[in-house]
């Protein structure tokens, strides 16, 4: 039968936002739910080497998400393993339902979403995703020992799977529309001093080739952006790093947005243009997108959320 769950504080999402709100609810004896969503530990599970979070020089990225999940119910927060599939905010309190059947009902939503990554749209593309088209190099990268491989983008992501990459690949060929890149500097050093990688400049996918017996990708067509030529480049894998899109679906009919997509917060706190849902991490931040600023976010909305229930008890 269908269950009907009642807290505080609802947290949706489990990034290092998530978990962070809910060590410092639970700290606040909210006792709050976490609903973990459709990627437990969020982008981070989907990384490696993690070398800017403080207080470890290098920590796995899965393993920072389960140290981060166990902090949170060593404190008192339940961590439930469900997908929210829409909330109410309508009414008091507000209603999320989940995936699992269960119904949330809460005094006060911390949405912690994150973002996911962005795709072309190109047809070709859809037709080989998860048959050489990938998003998520630390996912699929051991796929192609010794094979050739291209990579989309310019940006610190392109840059940072370009470079995991060249632990398979044979070669690693980054294509880019513009002739500089958006990376940190210290991973354009990395990449420009690695052998195994070639950068395509001015370029753009056109078309992912392949064939279907058995599935597989076998080419990329790329278009110049001034000259229109085409050059087709062998490969096994093409990967897709263009950036990330907020994961706003619940909200986005409802909720103030900025930037593409993106929740709009008050100035210097998590508060939405929802009294009582409150945003933090990816989901609400176009500009830094880091995990340290994703769980700093976390703790504000935690706080915030514990404000806002203490003027709205009786």
């Amino acid at each position: 039968m269908a269950e009907t769950r009642h807290t505080k504080v609802l947290i949706i999402g489990s990034g290092p936002a998530g978990y962070t709100a809910g060590v410092y609810a639970s700290r606040a004896m909210l006792e709050p739910i976490l609903v973990q969503g459709i990627e437990p530990g969020g982008q981070l599970t989907t990384t490696t080497e993690v070398e800017n979070w403080p207080g470890d020089t290098e920590v796995q990225g899965p393993d920072l998400m389960v140290r981060m999940q166990d902090h949170a119910k060593a404190m008192g927060c339940e961590i439930i393993g469900d997908i929210i599939i829409s909330l109410d905010t309508t009414v008091r309190p507000f209603v999320a339902r989940g995936d699992s059947g269960t119904t949330y009902t809460a005094d006060a939503v911390i949405l912690a979403t994150g973002a996911r990554a962005k795709w072309l749209g190109l047809p070709s593309e859809e037709a080989y995703k998860g048959f050489g088209v990938s998003a998520c190099a630390t996912c699929d990268g051991f796929f192609y020992r010794g094979q050739e491989i291209v990579v989309i983008g310019g940006g610190n992501t392109a840059v940072e799977e370009a470079l995991f990459l060249t632990n398979f690949a044979s070669k690693v060929t980054l294509i880019h529309r513009r002739d500089n890149l958006r990376a940190e500097k210290i991973l354009q050093e990395r990449l420009f001093k690695n052998p195994k990688i070639e950068t395509l400049w001015f370029h753009a996918l056109e078309e992912v080739v392949g064939e279907d017996n058995p599935k597989g990708v076998t080419a990329v067509r790329v278009k110049h952006v001034d000259t229109g030529a085409i050059t087709e480049i062998p490969c096994k894998g093409v990967f897709v790093a263009i950036g990330h899109a907020p994961a706003n679906e619940l909200v986005k009919d409802v909720l103030e947005l900025h930037n593409g997509g993106y929740v709009t917060v008050k100035p210097g706190s998590t508060e939405t243009s929802i009294p009582g849902i409150f945003a933090a991490g990816d989901l609400t931040d176009h500009k830094y997108r880091q995990a340290v600023t994703s769980a700093g976010m976390g703790c504000m909305a935690a706080l915030d959320a514990e404000r806002f229930l203490a003027g709205h008890q009786g």
